[in-house]
Formats: structure tokens, sequence, C-alpha cells
């Protein structure tokens, strides 16, 4: 599925999204979480890119077409992978979508219990680019100087999600996704 929508919307999301799984992957292994159902999250949280360069509307998109394919738990991590604080207005980047749309994102996010897998996925995109493991402050600061942006609460759960699976995991993070010094 990543394949066929790289191949309809192609960019580094692509990279992005094979990173963001192998991080999930491994930090899921090493925390006493299924790595494989990891994997998959990572692989697919950001499908909604299929439909093409769209920025809350990947968002929106993706988890629409997941419901539509019956997988539940992939539409809730499109649905979640964005929002740490399950505040869309943390969302950095452009509202590409409508006002109903809004509303029902905002309804559904409510709506929704994270779980583990929810903050993992949270974590790992922070941690993956297209060119692989980064240091999550250096994603967050080219985040903000690509944006002119960053909410604070959002750069602080994220530090927080760090410790969190760092504690699960009993290990920095960065030796459990293989990234050297």
């Amino acid at each position: 599925m990543l394949k066929e929508a790289a191949a309809l919307n192609p960019g580094p999301w692509e990279k992005h999204s094979l990173n963001v799984a192998l991080c999930a992957e491994n930090i899921a292994s090493a925390c006493g979480m299924d790595g494989e159902r990891a994997y998959v999250m990572g692989l697919m949280h950001d499908i909604g890119r299929r439909f093409g360069t769209r920025h809350l509307g990947h968002v929106y998109d993706g988890w629409k077409y997941m419901l539509s394919l019956g997988y539940k738990d992939i539409a809730r991590i499109c649905l979640t992978h964005s929002f740490c604080n399950k505040n869309l207005q943390d969302y950095i980047g452009n509202f590409d979508i409508t006002k109903a749309q809004i509303a029902e994102l905002e309804a559904a996010l409510a709506a929704t219990q994270f779980d583990e897998y929810d903050r993992l996925i949270q974590l790992c995109d922070a941690l993956g680019s297209a060119d692989g493991v980064v240091d999550i402050e250096e994603r967050m600061a080219d985040v903000k100087a690509r944006y002119g942006s960053y909410p604070q609460e959002k750069h602080d759960m994220n530090i927080a999600l760090k410790n969190r699976f760092e504690k699960l995991c009993g290990r920095n993070i960065y030796q459990v996704v293989g990234k050297q010094p």
C-alpha cells in the first residue's frame, strides 16, 4: 500500500514513513510491545499523502481512507499521529480542509483514547526523517525553521514521550533505534 501510494504522490514522505516504521518496530520490541504491529502503523501513519501534497488534509484523507478499507487501528494512527496533545491547533502547517472536516477531525480526536501505539507513533514521527533517524530536538527545530513556529506544548510532550519510552525500554531511545551519536 505504501509503494502504491508513493507512486501516486512521490516524495520524501515515503522514506520518512519507512524510518518511522523502523523506529517504531525497534522501540516497541524493546518495550515488550508488538514490533510488527508498530512497524505497520509506522508505515501507514502518513498514507493520506497518497491523495496529493496536503497538510492537515493528509491526516483527514488517511483517516477516512483507512476507515473505508476497514482498518480501524490504522485509521486511528492516521488521526492521532500529529496530535500528541489531542489539540488540532497544535498542527504545524496549513489547514487545507473544510470547516466541516475540521469539526469532524476535532470530534474524532476528542473521542479517541490514546494507547501506547498512538504515543509510540507520535514519538517516532518526531524521530524519523526522510534521511534517517534524527535527534528529536533537531527535528523540532527544523520544523520550526520551515514553518516559523512550533507550539511549546507540543515540544514538551514530544520530550515527555521520549522520556516515557526510554523508561519503558530501560535505555536511551537513540541506542534502541540505532542512531549514532
